[in-house]
């Protein structure tokens, strides 16, 4: 979560450490009048060195496999922290913060669910809004969900009732426009990080 000041091809960059993949990676921040001359450098020379762009729908398939959280998805005015298992980045020692009482009776109760990683057994092809089945009971809700290049399956992130008992290696249903697919209950990360 660091960053410097740099330039690139002539232009002041600031270099941040926050890429939002699991991957070791970096997010340049140019001056918005000059990002097109940052991109299009930043395009030849991954072009020369033989790599290939990509775009946000490239960033959220690796979120996914590495269970990141996105707001509006795992994180939103609905879903806390404490249910998203972001309780780390939570300042608990600050006095004072909005919502730090609601957040401390959440903590103490206990967060009414938990995000879980679900792991397509066979084919298919998760999405966010699926509702999460034990048996016939509705359990949970998936959050996102896609189709993981790196594992051939397909996973997805849901937010499942801690009432309900489901733990990592059960396996649930998920209501795939009336059709039942199967899926394992896995603890993220989907696929692990690369240190280089």
């Amino acid at each position: 979560m660091g960053f410097d000041d740099a330039v690139f091809s002539g232009v002041p960059v600031r270099v941040c450490r926050t890429g939002y993949t699991g991957e070791h990676g970096y997010e340049l921040l140019p001056p918005w009048d000059r990002a097109g001359e940052v991109f299009d450098s930043l395009a030849s020379a991954v072009g020369e060195a033989g790599g290939e762009l990509a775009g946000l729908g490239a960033r959220d398939t690796l979120r996914t496999e590495m269970g990141y959280p996105l707001h509006g998805h795992e994180l939103s005015a609905q879903i806390s922290p404490l249910q998203a298992r972001c309780g780390w980045a939570i300042g608990w020692r600050k006095e004072a913060f909005w919502g730090r009482d609601a957040l401390l009776a959440e903590k103490q109760a206990g967060p009414r669910r938990l995000l879980r990683g679900l792991r397509v057994v066979g084919r298919g092809v998760l999405r966010p809004e699926l509702t999460v089945l034990d048996g016939d009971k509705p359990v949970g809700v998936t959050t996102s969900g896609t189709f993981s290049p790196t594992l051939k399956v397909g996973i997805a992130l849901a937010l499942i009732d801690t009432d309900a008992g489901i733990s990592d290696g059960q396996r649930v249903t998920v209501d795939v426009r009336g059709r039942p697919l199967e899926c394992d209950v896995v603890a993220p990360p989907f696929v692990g990080a690369k240190t280089r």
